[in-house]
């Protein structure tokens, strides 16, 4: 089954241009190594796609063209959150 498609929890106006300017000075590989489940800044996501980290590193991956929807996350419930 593929995951659902990666969908920001916020717009992208709020996202911090200086962190935006340092995650661009990264490689595309290296972005990607960060997001993988198990690292300590892992992509982390609702089951419906919703992204709750890594908004800047998927935001710089799609300006790459890279298609970020088949990236593995870390799915966390609504619930998960508040444990």
């Amino acid at each position: 089954m593929e995951p659902s498609p990666l969908k920001p929890l916020h717009s992208d106006e709020l996202l911090s241009e200086a962190k935006l300017e340092k995650v661009r000075m990264r490689a595309t590989e290296e972005l990607l190594e960060s997001l993988l489940p198990g690292r300590l800044e892992c992509l982390k996501a609702r089951p419906d796609g919703t992204i709750l980290d890594g908004h800047h590193r998927i935001k710089v991956l799609r300006e790459r063209g890279t298609n970020v929807d088949m990236v593995p996350r870390e799915i966390h419930e609504k619930e998960d959150l508040f444990k």
